[in-house]
């Protein structure tokens, strides 16, 4: 794809990887549709962006719920007049796969899953009709290996590596210029450790839980070593002008502990100890 005068969608666009890639798509010349639930950082990232000439608007965005993805596809056609890539990218942690209230995995895959599907509901029948578009769906290396402590996180990734897969198949069957790459990064310094400043109210009385608690702190640490989300917005942007299904951040993990996972299937040992072998 040639980005420039393109118009692309970002959810999760106010901070992290949607905001470092909304500045380096900026640089090529796109458009920019900002969704974000925070509407304060919303209104900052936009003022941001256009402080530096990039033509751009805010629109605050639940992705959780689809009529506000679908005001999301509506507000970029008024906006800009057409859409050529989303970029399905919100998404928050939380909970591991014993004990956690199943609010909390209604509330994690709400958002890592639902939100998916719903920006993929929105736009992929634009790009179909235009015959042109590309699909970026974050999921990430937790959906590529279970990891302890990640229970509804790891469900949610998964799920998305594997729908991005199948669409992969049905795009190409279609024979139309559109496009899908899913992106599976190891630890990015983001704020996903903090996700639950974004938690429904009635849910928050969990955020306080001791397990949970340490678990964030180990996430915490993990991420902060991370690399930087600007590193992963270079990589998205190759994806798409290159038409890249997969986007490995973290190459030499990703197809280790995929490589590990095979061993495991046909007899040898798990891939995974906690997290301490996630990049082996």
């Amino acid at each position: 794809m040639e980005l420039q005068g393109k118009t692309a969608v970002i959810t999760g666009g106010a901070s992290g990887i949607g905001l470092a890639t909304a500045k380096q798509f900026a640089k090529s010349g796109v458009q920019l549709v900002l969704g974000d639930i925070e509407e304060g950082p919303l209104k900052t990232a936009v003022e941001g962006l256009r402080a530096d000439g990039a033509k751009v608007i805010g629109v605050p965005c639940d992705v959780a719920k689809e009529a506000d993805v679908e005001a999301l596809r509506d507000a970029t056609l008024k906006a800009f007049g057409a859409a050529h890539l989303i970029f399905n990218n919100a998404g928050v942690a939380g909970g591991s796969s014993i004990g956690t209230p199943k609010k909390i995995w209604d509330w994690v895959l709400s958002v890592n899953l639902d939100g998916v599907v719903n920006g993929m509901n929105a736009f992929i029948p634009l790009f179909l009709e235009q015959n042109e578009g590309h699909v970026v769906n974050t999921a990430s290396e937790a959906g590529l290996v279970g990891v302890a402590g990640m229970g509804p996180y790891n469900a949610s990734k998964f799920a998305v590596v594997g729908i991005s897969e199948s669409l992969f198949h049905e795009l190409a069957n279609t024979g139309k210029n559109v496009h899908v790459s899913v992106l599976c990064p190891n630890f990015v310094r983001t704020r996903i450790h903090e996700s639950e400043r974004n938690m429904p109210k009635e849910l928050a009385s969990y955020a306080e839980n001791p397990e949970l608690q340490e678990i964030r702190e180990i996430a915490a640490a993990l991420v902060n070593a991370g690399i930087d989300a600007a590193d992963v917005a270079k990589a998205v942007e190759d994806a798409v002008v290159n038409e890249k299904f997969w986007i490995l951040t973290h190459e030499h993990s990703a197809l280790r502990i995929t490589e590990l996972r095979l061993e495991w299937m046909r007899g040898g040992p798990s891939p995974m100890d906690g997290l301490v072998n996630v990049n082996t």
